[in-house]
């Protein structure tokens, strides 16, 4: 079994690898500077940030392993594992990281804003890939927090969480640009979404998960739950939970005309009982689909 180092604090982390401890909440690595260093697997119990600035080969996500190439970012939370098992031998890397627990958020603006930044549940094959000026953007913010440990004062706090909340929407933004700019991996996307819904009930996958879900959707498109349904968004101004339920009140509008009754439908469709359907049906369509019926003869 690998060995999976245990990141409670930031400095668990600072410590394992010989970097600077300058804060107990919060933590700014330049690996360039370090003189002993080690690939490790983490288990997170605060946030991160790293930025590359080599290639990485077989970097593990969860239970997955991808490729991070030069200049790309990525985002972990608390709760997620992550990283490149030790082989006890040293390495040179590369890059940057910020590491900053949620306690430091306690009580703050950031703190309520937290969930709105979704990439921090995404893959690492879904990595921000940074342009120049981008990287150079978040490093120099790096820099900044760095400095502003190293004199603290009675506003480091304060002045810490405002450099790492303007960090997480410089983040946000480059991640809207990247979603936004044409992808061939991602171009045909809407259309790989509709097979696979068509397939979920063809195959009858509904009878053992029941109504299809955004994180089923996005698991069988090899994409976290959080990128898929940004990329949707990105795409279609519109939620992929919203995306689904569409699909799935036309399916049934089918199914009604073509002489299934309302509860055979609801089953067909997944629904576990059948007024679930009629209320989902009455939102979509302002009628039951009795009245619905009623309106086709």
């Amino acid at each position: 079994m690998k060995k999976i180092l245990k990141v409670h604090s930031v400095n668990d982390y600072a410590r394992y690898i010989g970097a600077p401890q300058l804060h107990p909440l919060v933590s700014v690595i330049h690996y360039d500077e370090l003189e002993h260093c080690r690939h490790s697997l983490n288990n997170y119990d605060v946030y991160a940030i790293f930025i590359g600035d080599e290639t990485l080969e077989d970097l593990t996500y969860g239970l997955t392993q991808y490729d991070l190439h030069r200049h790309a970012l990525m985002c972990v939370a608390p709760g997620q594992i992550g990283g490149k098992a030790d082989t006890g031998e040293e390495i040179n890397t590369r890059g940057w990281a910020l590491l900053f627990d949620p306690e430091l958020l306690h009580g703050t603006d950031l703190e309520k804003r937290m969930h709105a930044y979704t990439y921090f549940s995404y893959n690492t094959n879904e990595a921000l890939l940074m342009t120049e000026e981008q990287r150079h953007t978040i490093v120099q913010l790096m820099e900044d927090i760095r400095q502003e440990l190293t004199q603290a004062d009675e506003q480091t706090t304060h002045i810490v969480v405002a450099y790492i909340k303007l960090i997480l929407e410089h983040i946000a933004r480059f991640y809207a640009r990247q979603l936004s700019m044409p992808s061939q991996a991602y171009s045909d996307l809407l259309t790989r979404f509709e097979n696979l819904l068509i397939r979920y009930y063809d195959e009858g996958a509904y009878r053992i998960h029941g109504l299809p879900t955004v994180k089923y959707c996005a698991q069988e498109l090899f994409l976290s739950p959080n990128y898929f349904g940004d990329l949707i968004r990105q795409l279609t101004d519109d939620t992929a939970g919203n995306a689904i339920r569409r699909f799935v009140m036309q399916r049934a509008r089918k199914l009604l005309i073509g002489g299934y009754s309302v509860a055979q439908t609801a089953e067909m469709l997944g629904f576990q009982y059948p007024q679930h359907f009629t209320r989902m049906f009455k939102r979509y369509y302002a009628m039951s689909p009795r009245q619905y019926l009623v309106t086709r003869q």
